[in-house]
């Protein structure tokens, strides 16, 4: 029998109660942080951490939500804070229970499915407040975030591993793609490849299937029945909250949306799409200066067209490539190395995870 078995049984073997959050924190609003000076304290959003000013809003443990935005990411803050007024903190009452475990109690009830909003993800007090989490006696509690924290700690040495081999990357890819102006032409992207935006598909499906849909963001947006491109294809966003400066490669066909750039060589003998993609990546920097930030943030045609690359002779092109392929495999590839332990691990948590926080609740 485990220790958490023993705390179980001897405090409470009958199950445990379920409160509404309302009966063990207040839920407190965020607010505008411009009129304050630099500091060290961090300033959340929704998105996490915006910048660091002179003062704190809250500086004890506490659980911050999401108001508004990505409302599947929760955060969990010991140090001193600030917050806006697109994320929520919680004021705990700790003589009933943890922060710490109140924190794994939210992740797990995956508070997106409270969602209020047919646009903007949103997430409301009157909502929240009467989410019910089960709270078992606090050396149960204890126990409990001592096991999860185990866990967490070994996918962060995993992350901070991945986090250095990509950095080493970027490193060395970078480097590769300095060269001088000697025996390489120096072009408009423009001159050297089409770039045009697809369009809005009939339907996108709720299943995956051979044809990924890329628009606006970081990834694949969902699935569709007929591609409407070929794939050796370079993709950036063209519009859209957080996705401009993102490069991405398509091996095969997929379907482009409105609002995504397809980039492809003009001619193969002159440059192969494969090295406009590692380029632009390794230059994204010049793709996100070119955003405007009024409305919704876009990138011009125009403008991404006149951005500058280096063109050596096809062959250290492909030496180029396939070096920078090789790289890239041990950082992403999600079906061997560092990736696919991590996910691993992400799983092996969200199972635990769920299995100790699922208790009878008590009559």
């Amino acid at each position: 029998m485990t220790k958490l078995d023993e705390l179980i049984q001897e405090l409470c073997p009958d199950g445990v109660e379920y409160k509404e959050l309302q009966e063990i924190l207040t839920i407190k609003n965020g607010s505008d942080y411009k009129h304050l000076s630099k500091g060290d304290i961090p300033v959340y959003g929704s998105g996490g951490i915006m910048t660091y000013v002179e003062t704190f809003s809250y500086d004890k443990p506490s659980v911050l939500i999401p108001r508004k935005g990505s409302i599947d990411k929760l955060y969990y803050v010991e140090a001193p804070f600030w917050n806006v007024d697109t994320i929520f903190y919680t004021d705990i009452d700790s003589t009933q229970i943890k922060p710490k475990y109140l924190f794994y109690c939210l992740q797990r009830e995956h508070l997106e499915q409270y969602n209020t909003a047919g646009g903007v993800p949103s997430l409301t007090q009157a909502v929240l407040n009467k989410v019910q989490i089960p709270v078992p006696p606090l050396p149960v509690q204890r126990e409990i975030v001592r096991i999860l924290d185990n866990f967490t700690e070994l996918t962060a040495e995993l992350t901070a591993e991945l986090t250095a081999r990509k950095k080493q990357y970027a490193y060395y890819r970078d480097k590769l793609l300095t060269m001088g102006t000697e025996q390489v032409a120096v072009c408009n992207l423009g001159d050297i490849a089409d770039i045009y935006t697809g369009s809005k598909p009939n339907e996108i499906l709720d299943t995956i299937s051979d044809y990924e849909y890329i628009n606006a963001g970081t990834g694949n947006s969902g699935y569709t029945e007929q591609p409407n491109c070929e794939g050796d294809t370079v993709t950036t966003p063209s519009r859209g909250q957080g996705g401009i400066g993102y490069v991405g490669y398509q091996s095969k066909p997929f379907y482009l949306g409105p609002l995504c750039y397809a980039i492809r060589s003009k001619t193969q003998e002159f440059i192969i799409n494969k090295y406009i993609y590692h380029w632009l990546v390794s230059h994204s920097s010049d793709i996100l200066v070119l955003k405007n930030e009024g409305g919704t943030p876009a990138l011009n045609k125009t403008d991404l067209a006149k951005i500058r690359i280096k063109v050596p002779p096809l062959s250290v092109q492909n030496r180029l490539v396939e070096v920078l392929d090789n790289f890239d495999a041990i950082c992403t590839d999600l079906s061997s190395g560092l990736p696919a332990e991590i996910e691993a691990r992400q799983k092996q948590y969200e199972y635990y995870r769920d299995k100790l926080l699922s208790f009878e609740e008590k009559i």
